[in-house]
This record gives structure tokens, C-alpha cells and sequence, in this order.
């Protein structure tokens, strides 16, 4: 049988030990004062198949987001690093297609 919690008017509570199929108490059964019955949140943590991990964050979960985030940024600086060298690199070469265009127009 379900235990269940009431609280008296002035706020101190007591335990009933009831059966689902009994009515709620609405006095206290030792005073005769009106009473209310007490409900607490349930505690529900959904697992198995068809619940997502990443629902419920884990040490270990922290850990592989922090090491994809610094993985990630190192490759991206990396790939802007090399963005940089090659528009250095074209910079730095002399344009001879556009002279040698010019000579093959001139040549017609």
C-alpha cells in the first residue's frame, strides 16, 4: 500500500498509509483540523533505445565535446593558415599569362 503525506494548516506534515481505492483525507485524524494531501515531483530518467544520450550530459560527454571543440578551432586556424600562405605564394609570382595573351593578340 502507498504511504501517502498530508499537511495541517500550520504547515507540519504526517504520513498515511492508504490503499489507492480510499478516499483522500480532508481532517486530520487525531486533531480534526482540515488537511491537504502533499504531492512531490517523481523523479523520471527515460533510458534505453529511442531516447537520445545526449539528453543527459556525462562527465565523459563534457570531456568529448571539449576536445571536438579544440580539434575543431586547431583545424580550422590550420586551414586559414594555409589560405593565407597561398594567396601570399600568388601575390608574390609574376602575372606572365597576360603579357604572353597580349602577344598572341597582337600576332593577329
Amino acid at each position: 500500500m502507498p504511504i501517502y503525506e498530508y499537511r495541517r494548516p500550520d504547515g507540519s506534515t504526517f504520513e498515511v498509509m492508504q490503499s489507492i481505492h480510499d478516499d483522500t483525507l480532508t481532517a486530520d485524524p487525531e486533531t480534526g483540523v482540515p488537511i491537504t494531501r502533499v504531492f512531490h515531483p517523481v523523479a523520471v530518467h527515460f533510458k534505453g533505445k529511442g531516447f537520445h544520450n545526449t539528453d543527459y550530459g556525462t562527465k565523459r560527454r563534457n570531456r568529448e565535446l571539449e576536445r571536438s571543440a579544440s580539434e575543431g578551432a586547431d583545424k580550422h586556424d590550420a586551414k586559414m593558415a594555409d589560405k593565407q600562405k597561398d594567396k601570399a605564394k600568388s601575390d608574390t609570382k609574376p602575372d606572365t599569362k597576360p603579357a604572353a595573351t597580349k602577344d598572341a593578340a597582337a600576332k593577329k
